[in-house]
């Protein structure tokens, strides 16, 4: 058995603390990332693991040592850093003459990998070489993908989903508008993904909603997709179940609309519609011959019900 599998029982209050805080929960923590360094990881492969360190301060772990692992062909090694890390979300470098300035970008379920993606570096400028202010650490980006190969190309598709989760870091209920500072842009176009860093700039505009202007932050990558390690439909799905806790009660009677808009069903008895009160009108009202022939019949019925009385 493997020393990180088997139980282990607290003996202080720090290491229950410590397991407690690892243990699955309805509302998950954060996902972090490791980024580990291959057994041959060039210059370029070791700037690239940087920067996206940078991005996901202070939700990653960076390994500065190499670690000589080929994650196609055997992941203990990444299941162990997983366990070891906490990290559900991992990034890969190396670099060899068969695929150089190699990425493979990939996530964890229950501590074993669900898929992974190999990406090429072609082109690379680095944080360090435009020479613009950065956003601070934790700040959380705004993504968007272009191009249809998102919506149509299943690899594509699994990529944009992985992107998603590596990038986007922790859930916001409220967002405030200076809060927008930085976008990652993905555009999927000839057979590559240009990866693309900007950071938001709001300028006076002369109206109460600012002009937004762009501004080149860095990291600025170019990819192209390799191989590739899915997973299979009914292990997406598995991994992708919400507990019962979280799934919303369905409401009787209560309905909505494509746009949001909340209907509701009231069940009511059967209405009098007789002694229902209607504006008052001189049209409406009785003639004096009418009115007294009226009180006739209501006097008789009256006394035939007290003569058989």
């Amino acid at each position: 058995m493997d020393a990180l599998d088997r139980v282990i029982k607290p003996k202080t209050k720090r290491a229950k603390r410590f397991l407690e805080k690892r243990e699955p929960k309805l509302s998950e923590n954060i996902k972090n990332a490791m980024l580990i360094k291959g057994g041959n990881a060039n210059a370029t492969v070791t700037q690239v693991l940087r920067d996206m360190y940078a991005l996901k301060k202070p939700y990653g772990v960076l390994y500065k040592k190499k670690n000589i692992t080929r994650p196609f062909e055997d992941q203990t090694s990444l299941e162990f850093f997983s366990k070891k890390s906490d990290c559900s979300l991992f990034m890969f470098g190396s670099h060899n003459k068969k695929r150089p300035n190699n990425l493979v970008i990939g996530r964890m379920y229950d501590y074993h990998v669900l898929d992974m993606i190999e990406l090429g570096i072609e082109k690379f400028v680095s944080l360090k070489d435009i020479k613009n202010s950065k956003c601070p650490e934790g700040t959380k980006p705004m993504l968007i993908f272009a191009g249809d190969d998102f919506d149509i190309t299943e690899d594509y598709r699994r990529l944009k989903s992985l992107l998603i989760d590596f990038f986007r870091g922790p859930a916001v209920s409220n967002i405030r508008l200076a809060g927008l500072e930085y976008i990652l842009h993905f555009t999927a176009l000839n057979g590559k993904i240009h990866f693309r860093s900007y950071k938001l700039l709001l300028k006076k505009s002369g109206c109460r909603t600012p002009r937004i202007e762009l501004e080149d932050m860095g990291p600025s990558l170019d990819l192209v997709l390799r191989r590739t390690h899915l997973a299979s439909d009914d292990l997406y799905k598995l991994s992708m179940k919400m507990p019962k806790a979280l799934k919303p009660k369905k409401k009787k009677n209560i309905s909505h609309d494509t746009f949001g808009t909340t209907y509701g069903r009231i069940h009511m008895q059967k209405q009098d519609l007789s002694k229902l009160q209607t504006r008052k009108m001189k049209g409406l009202k009785k003639q004096p011959a009418k009115r007294i022939i009226a009180e006739n019949e209501e006097n008789k019925s009256k006394r035939i019900k007290i003569d058989g009385s």
